[in-house]
């Protein structure tokens, strides 16, 4: 009996921070977990509900661990006499990461729950651009920095070379929202959606809003933006490159983090990537994987013949784009770049 409880608790150390939700929610009920979940951004609530569709069993050694460790988290961040706002602030941190929380603390704290914005979450990238075409660069900036990332790199395509440029500039700078830029963007929405928005000030934008945003670009794209912005202001673009994690970056992942990144990442993708690769990320990469693991990705990287650079690029976005997504789970935590991911 004792030894099926310590193979329960092993597989509660492999759950992930999604896993580890997803059960917790699933232990609130129906009611409790739909009311927490009304909070949460469009896609993690995505990521949620397909955690919660895939938890085909769950001992209860599993359940009693994640309910503790988050009953830990709850208990370390609260005592006596501790402003209200700073507890809150601590536990979302703490249970979530600075990145992942600070949406949801402006939406509790300060009042940044936008009716407009928030539908914007829920639309394709094409339909959001129709929305906002026609509009200032400066109310676009507001609105994509309000965005997940991808997708507003995705808007971001579907704009002009120069309106790009321009975007990204704004966004780089935006170090707030003033009230009268939010009652725009507030006429807006009562236009297109007929909804009601608060005015109140929100911190969104700046320089690694528009790193990440960048980072999700073909590398084509991401090129021409940064040169415009050289142009405009080449310190700015500097910094922005400087926040920006890329393939390169990946040496400095610790070998946990590539072990777990090399599950997820497709051979063929492996294999493209590092054809354009330096030895440095090569011995990363072949250092992290079993003698016959790294044997045969040898033996498919000399019979592969030569590989266009935009496929080269294209591979290692992917998995960059996996990496960032792990780390915003807590699956594995990204180096370099400048950046904190988790």
């Amino acid at each position: 009996m004792a030894e099926t409880d310590n193979n329960a608790a092993d597989k509660s150390e492999e759950l992930t921070g999604i896993d580890r939700s997803a059960i917790l929610l699933l232990t609130l009920g129906e009611e409790e977990a739909a009311n927490v979940m009304q909070l949460m951004e469009p896609k993690e609530v995505q990521k949620i509900g397909i955690a919660m569709a895939s938890l085909k069993s769950v001992s209860k050694v599993q359940v009693t661990k994640v309910v503790k460790e988050f009953y830990d988290i709850v208990r370390g961040a609260t005592s006596l006499g501790l402003d209200t706002d700073d507890y809150i602030r601590n536990v979302l941190v703490k249970a979530l990461g600075e990145d992942r929380a600070a949406g949801l603390i402006d939406r509790i704290l300060l009042g940044g729950h936008i009716k407009g914005l928030e539908a914007f979450k829920w639309m394709d990238p094409r339909s959001i651009a129709d929305v906002i075409r026609n509009e200032h660069p400066q109310i676009i900036a507001i609105v994509l920095s309000f965005l997940e990332h991808d997708q507003a790199a995705e808007v971001l395509t579907q704009f002009p070379e120069p309106v790009r440029i321009d975007v990204i500039l704004r966004i780089a700078t935006l170090e707030g929202i003033q009230p009268s830029a939010l009652q725009e963007l507030n006429d807006i929405m009562e236009k297109q959606f007929a909804g009601n928005a608060n005015v109140k000030s929100s911190s969104v934008g700046g320089v690694k809003t528009a790193a990440n945003i960048l980072n999700l670009l073909d590398s084509s794209m991401e090129s021409d933006i940064i040169d415009g912005v050289k142009d405009v202001d080449g310190d700015l673009a500097e910094t922005i490159q400087e926040l920006m994690f890329v393939f390169d970056n990946l040496v400095e992942v610790d070998d946990r983090g590539i072990q777990s990144l090399l599950k997820e990442v497709s051979s063929d993708d492996l294999v493209v990537a590092l054809k354009g690769a330096d030895d440095q990320i090569k011995d990363k990469i072949f250092r992290n994987m079993s003698k016959r693991a790294g044997d045969i990705l040898k033996d498919d990287l000399e019979s592969r013949g030569p590989v266009r650079i935009s496929d080269v690029e294209s591979a290692q976005k992917a998995i960059v784009a996996i990496a960032r997504r792990m780390a915003e789970t807590g699956e594995i935590i990204l180096a370099g770049g400048g950046e904190d991911f988790v």
